[in-house]
């Protein structure tokens, strides 16, 4: 009996660990696979290279931004689909005011962040105070967001000149590097918005009451938890973060289109159930969207590199969602 408890103890370690970071097993089974792929096919590795890396980093940090407000939302038992279109209407009016009217870069951002707080407010009165279902209302601000992006650029690309004191003077929060060109400083970004995140989820009061409020909100409103409030301020959250995530994106291509953000939202669902926060809300760590996202790029990354078409790789993408919704009602249906 003395000998089989340590041994019991290390496997419900294990099992806890795979559960809760499952999109990090994930992401190092994915590297195992498709670094031996490209070895088996090119004869040399082309999968595991720091140029490659660096591609599937600066891919996953833009999106991992964005996702990072839609893990904090599910935690709370709600979901935004505005935030892929917030990032195309926030970068389109933040480039239009700089290269079409002329205005200077602080203005521009305080205009798309005041936007992307506006539309988190309308969403979150909607939903949390009217009582519009999270996905009618959001699909309507989605709506809203990609007509009026339309409108301001025609549906025409907006570049902007690489080589104006104006690009350069934001251009490195997308395309700058540290450590001898090694790491991407938006990366970085990624990285510490992730980790303060996390920290506030899980060792602060407001954190608590996110994982209170998407357990049970009558639970919450009972305990003295303001739901509507803590609803209203994800809503808000989110689109700081998508209007964040836009600016990265605008300043990595440097140039502005309808198709920035194109699926964000929905890419972002998947990182999050992926990376184990639970669509009934309550449970989950958000530090594992971010995995979550990684591990997203990278699949498709691999998928590319062994020559799948990108049309069967968007049949692909929707069998990875249903397999992660399963899993996570599977679950939640155990737990229960």
């Amino acid at each position: 009996m003395t000998t089989k408890a340590p041994t019991s103890n290390a496997s419900k370690q294990i099992k806890a660990f795979i559960k809760n970071w499952m999109s990090l097993v994930g992401l190092i089974i994915l590297i195992v696979v498709f670094s031996t792929l490209s070895q088996t096919i090119y004869g040399q590795q082309t999968f595991l290279t720091i140029k490659n890396w660096k591609t599937i980093l600066l891919q996953s940090a833009t999106l991992a931004i964005v996702a990072l407000g839609q893990s904090i939302m599910l935690l709370t038992g709600n979901f935004d689909l505005s935030l892929g279109r917030l990032v195309c209407l926030t970068s389109c009016v933040g480039a239009g005011l700089m290269i079409n009217s002329g205005w200077g870069l602080l203005p521009a951002i305080l205009v798309m962040f005041a936007i992307g707080i506006i539309v988190g407010v309308v969403n979150g009165i909607m939903v949390s105070y009217i009582g519009v279902p999270a996905m009618i209302a959001t699909l309507g601000t989605q709506y809203i967001c990609f007509g009026v992006g339309k409108l301001i650029t025609q549906a025409v690309p907006v570049p902007f000149d690489t080589k104006s004191a104006l690009y350069k003077s934001f251009s490195w929060i997308g395309r700058g590097y540290w450590l001898n060109n090694t790491l991407p400083i938006c990366v970085v970004i990624m990285l510490v918005l992730y980790i303060g995140a996390q920290f506030i989820c899980t060792k602060t009061k407001i954190g608590r009451n996110l994982y209170a409020v998407g357990g049970s909100r009558e639970a919450a409103f009972f305990s003295g938890i303001n739901v509507k409030r803590i609803h209203l301020g994800t809503f808000i959250l989110g689109g700081i973060l998508a209007t964040f995530g836009g600016f990265v994106l605008m300043a990595r291509l440097g140039s502005v289109a309808v198709t920035n953000g194109q699926n964000y939202e929905f890419d972002a669902v998947i990182s999050s159930i992926i990376g184990g926060v639970s669509l009934a809300g309550g449970k989950g760590y958000v530090l594992g969207t971010m995995f979550g996202c990684i591990f997203l790029t990278t699949l498709f990354n691999g998928f590319s590199m062994v020559g799948i078409d990108p049309f069967v790789q968007d049949v692909l993408k929707g069998i990875v969602l249903v397999l992660a919704v399963v899993l996570d009602i599977l679950s939640n249906r155990k737990k229960s």
